[in-house]
């Protein structure tokens, strides 16, 4: 996959053999999806679909591209496309200010881990951080300026889909300056005794094992610049880097599912 800019525009070349060309008024939101019911939020706000399975030909599960031409407050045009296909480079990405999508191109299909990711016209932060299962809500939260980290926290688990998503601001001063998981009490309590505030959602809803819980807190600290999720645990020592975190507590904590961490970059 390779990117370049033209005219004010975009364009994706995807493996070789379709080209996506993305011109006209700014893109300012990208999502991923990897199943149908993923995909009823984002065509009820007006999403466009790009009719391409970007897993083509694998045993893997389809991936399609949608894209969002916003005017909100919340919407900051996309000038840069990159496709990472190994971990050590992620790091450096987030540290340079570039926002991963978190649904892995090759999911399920083996092989690499291939991640598409996007810059900005300006530097944005996160100012609101959610969850929700079951795509609950979705065309809301879509029409409302969030962003859906494309990866289902409940991956290999069972139970609910449970989705996390952020929103962006371009003021540094109303970000989100910490991000915390809880997998029991006595994190709960800790959390709370520090100020943070918790997401409603379980991030491990329906499928058993530990309540999992995602905390927030605005303060004084550095802003939070962009959040995924980490999938392939092999990269966590690769994430070691300048203003990067990885929270090391599994979001698939006491059940069968696959590891997951949190990961994000504040600066």
């Amino acid at each position: 996959m390779q990117r370049s800019r033209k005219g004010g525009g975009l364009k994706l070349h995807v493996r070789g053999d379709f080209t996506i060309v993305l011109m006209l008024s700014p893109i300012t939101r990208i999502q991923l999806t990897f199943n149908h019911g993923m995909s009823r939020g984002l065509i009820t706000a007006g999403y466009q679909k790009i009719n391409k399975n970007l897993n083509a030909g694998t045993s893997g599960d389809n991936i399609y591209l949608w894209y969002y031409r916003g005017n909100s407050e919340y919407d900051v045009p996309i000038v840069n496309l990159h496709v990472s296909i190994e971990a050590r480079e992620e790091a450096q990405m987030f540290a340079f200010g570039w926002e991963r999508l978190a649904c892995d191109l090759n999911r399920k299909a083996r092989g690499k881990w291939i991640y598409l990711w996007v810059k900005r016209e300006r530097p944005t932060y996160i100012c609101d951080i959610t969850a929700n299962a079951d795509y609950d809500g979705d065309a809301d939260y879509f029409q409302n300026g969030y962003i859906r980290v494309d990866e289902d926290t409940n991956r290999g688990a069972g139970g609910s889909f449970v989705f996390i998503w952020y929103r962006q601001t371009t003021n540094s001063q109303r970000a989100i300056t910490d991000l915390k998981i809880s997998t029991d009490d006595i994190d709960e309590m800790l959390f709370q005794y520090m100020g943070f505030t918790r997401v409603t959602t379980d991030l491990s809803k329906g499928a058993g094992g530990s309540y999992v819980y995602l905390w927030y807190k605005k303060d004084s600290g550095l802003p939070i610049r962009a959040v995924s999720v980490i999938v392939n645990t092999a990269a966590v020592e690769q994430y070691r880097y300048p203003r990067v975190f990885i929270r090391q507590k599994n979001l698939n904590s006491g059940n069968k599912g696959n590891t997951l961490y949190l990961t994000f970059s504040s600066f």
